[in-house]
């Protein structure tokens, strides 16, 4: 028995777009600049961990990648993270600019011990990505669509923290990935295509557990009282 590629996609993305990755204490206080310097700075350092990391992870994913239109779909992802063919414009070189801009040299921060839930969080990507096709779809497309609510939550707790304290922040990576995002989801969209029954429960077992390895990580960024 299969399901219909609209109706999955409307099911998944209630999933992900319902799920508490987005929408938890850590990242809504920082929504409302309600955080800490030292949470600023702690999400500041191991967001980076993420932002470097991610483009070897999305890697895994392809490699293991049968269907030929899933892979094109997700190549392009791969090739905008690393600059869409120009290396100056890679992902992580406007990450590093944010980086320095408010006082870090990244530099540094490259061998810098990563949180266990970071830690976790990364490896879970790349344990997801190396699985069976359809568990390892499900969590990307976890990842991809609750970027947008993601984005719609940092970029007011930055532009607070640059009001208060950080006047020379420079946030294109933020504001390029919020407009990028929807065409991440388009692609997404497009490669979920036509699933049995059985391939839609991996794919929505694997994208709830993806998200409930973020939750953890933006959790794991707070303050210990």
């Amino acid at each position: 028995m299969y399901m219909q590629q609209s109706d999955f996609y409307g099911e998944i993305k209630r999933v992900v777009k319902s799920h508490s990755a987005t929408d938890n204490d850590f990242i809504n206080r920082f929504s409302r600049g309600d955080i800490s310097d030292e949470e600023f700075k702690r999400f500041s350092i191991e967001f980076y961990h993420f932002t470097r990391e991610w483009p070897e992870i999305l890697a895994k994913l392809l490699v293991s990648t049968e269907n030929e239109n899933d892979a094109y779909e997700l190549t392009g992802i791969l090739v905008s993270e690393l600059g869409s063919g120009d290396s100056g414009k890679r992902h992580e070189l406007l990450y590093r600019r944010y980086l320095r801009s408010i006082g870090f040299k990244p530099e540094e921060l490259v061998k810098r011990e990563q949180l266990s839930t970071t830690k976790g969080w990364l490896d879970g990507m790349r344990e997801y990505f190396s699985s069976d096709h359809a568990k390892a779809l499900g969590a990307e497309f976890a990842l991809e669509n609750m970027a947008i609510p993601m984005w719609d939550k940092l970029l007011p707790g930055l532009k607070i923290m640059k009001e208060r304290k950080y006047k020379d922040m420079d946030m294109l990576y933020f504001t390029f990935h919020r407009e990028l995002e929807s065409t991440h989801e388009d692609a997404m969209e497009n490669v979920i295509g036509v699933h049995s029954n059985d391939q839609k429960e991996q794919f929505i077992s694997s994208a709830k557990g993806m998200l409930d390895l973020e939750e953890k990580f933006w959790l794991g960024l707070a303050d210990r009282k």
